[in-house]
């Protein structure tokens, strides 16, 4: 073992004898920093948490990205086209004729459900994100509130009635179709079914009193025309702030619109509200955690100057003072650390389970990922590093008689 390692194990050995020594120091001193570090652990988690979350749905709410169309118009591909290419817009799909997307569903001889929306849906729809894509026309996806007054649940086969006047007399058409998911209610909260856009079509022609393969009654014009135009549209702005130049383009081509422009500047205030009121409580927490180590750290090595005095007095350098002071810091910041984090996932543990059951919508109301430990972690040795670093510089450069003189 060279020299030099020797020296540095006898630097460490110093330090923590001299931790070991002054234990109820240390104990203060680690107490100290718990105090600091685990409510700010608690605090960036309620904000990464509860906050977050909810700020995030409040932001992607896709009812509140919505831009309505008013009134029923003749849209035609060259539209669609242009809206779709539109960088504000996520996603659009035809609509037809308001009159022309009600119908019954019944499931068995007692459940049914009146005048339930039909909505066309598409691979991209922020509303039924996440479920499976309808591939087939015969598929379908339908809200919580058709699923529960049908007693539907996913792979079931429910049927779809529509009614028709024609030639002076009532019809009725009948499809099945099979539920391959079935909407949170929270995102959609009415009856509704959500078809493929061919489906739809094919309602409206039946409407309009064609032949359908669908709708087997057996009456009709044979021909039914191909749909160029439509009455409608769902249209779904990328975010909040695209609601309003999106719509504003849309004007621009005639076509008039509803935003829910009201709510988006309430919640935009919100966002606004929760993000200063968290950046000052962050803010001033972590002045304090820095001022608090500053104090900790600094009266701890003007204690020690005496120690320090000595040390250099047998011969230890200026280097292997700041080495010895750093270790300290470093094995204290570390113990502190480590049971905050430990007293940091009890109270983790606590919020989730009392305030997680009051949050339907909220599970995790408190929640850090690793990476947040691990910049924890770091800033903490950081300070406690810069803040030792200055002291020890300072204490070295007091001459070892000068400090045993004032003992």
């Amino acid at each position: 073992m060279t020299k030099h390692s020797l020296s540095y194990l006898l630097i460490i050995r110093l330090a923590l004898k001299d931790l070991y020594y002054d234990k109820k120091v240390s104990f203060c001193i680690c107490a100290l920093i718990i105090s600091v570090i685990t409510p700010l652990l608690l605090l960036f988690s309620l904000k990464f948490g509860v906050v977050s979350q909810l700020r995030h749905q409040l932001m992607n709410d896709p009812q509140n990205l919505e831009i309505k169309v008013v009134g029923n118009l003749q849209l035609n591909d060259a539209i669609f086209t242009w809206i779709q290419a539109q960088p504000e817009t996520a996603f659009v799909i035809p609509l037809t004729r308001s009159l022309n997307t009600q119908a019954d569903l019944m499931a068995g001889r007692n459940l049914f459900v009146n005048n339930a929306e039909m909505i066309p849906t598409a691979n991209g729809d922020p509303i039924t994100k996440g479920l499976p894509s309808i591939t087939m026309p015969d598929q379908v996806i339908i809200s919580g509130l058709t699923a529960e007054k049908l007693s539907a649940k996913v792979g079931d086969v429910i049927k779809l009635v529509i009614t028709r006047q024609l030639d002076g007399k009532i019809e009725k058409g009948l499809t099945a179709l099979t539920v391959i998911g079935i909407l949170p209610e929270q995102r959609y909260s009415r009856a509704a079914v959500f078809v493929s856009l061919d489906l739809l079509i094919t309602t409206e022609d039946f409407y309009d009193g064609y032949l359908s393969d669908t709708f087997l009654t057996g009456t009709g014009k044979t021909v039914a025309p191909k749909h160029s135009d439509f009455a409608r549209a769902r249209i779904y702005a990328k975010s909040l702030e695209n609601v309003a130049s999106l719509a504003f383009k849309l004007r621009s081509q005639n076509i008039e619109t509803r935003t829910q422009a009201t709510a988006i500047e309430n919640m935009q205030a919100i966002d606004r509200v929760l993000g200063f009121i968290f950046s000052v409580i962050a803010v001033t927490s972590i002045l304090g955690c820095i001022l608090a180590f500053v104090g900790t750290f600094w009266v701890n090595i003007e204690r020690k100057r005496k120690d320090i005095a000595f040390m250099r007095l047998l011969g230890l350098g200026p280097l292997s003072i700041i080495g010895f002071l750093i270790i300290q810091s470093v094995v204290l910041s570390c113990i502190a650390f480590i049971i905050s984090c430990l007293l940091f996932l009890i109270g983790n543990y606590a919020f989730n389970v009392v305030l997680g059951d009051n949050l339907v919508s909220q599970p995790m109301v408190s929640q850090l990922q690793l990476y947040h430990f691990g910049i924890a972690f770091i800033t903490t040795l950081l300070i406690s590093l810069l803040v030792v670093g200055i002291g020890g510089v300072r204490a070295v450069k007091i001459e070892p008689a000068e400090s045993l003189r004032e003992v």
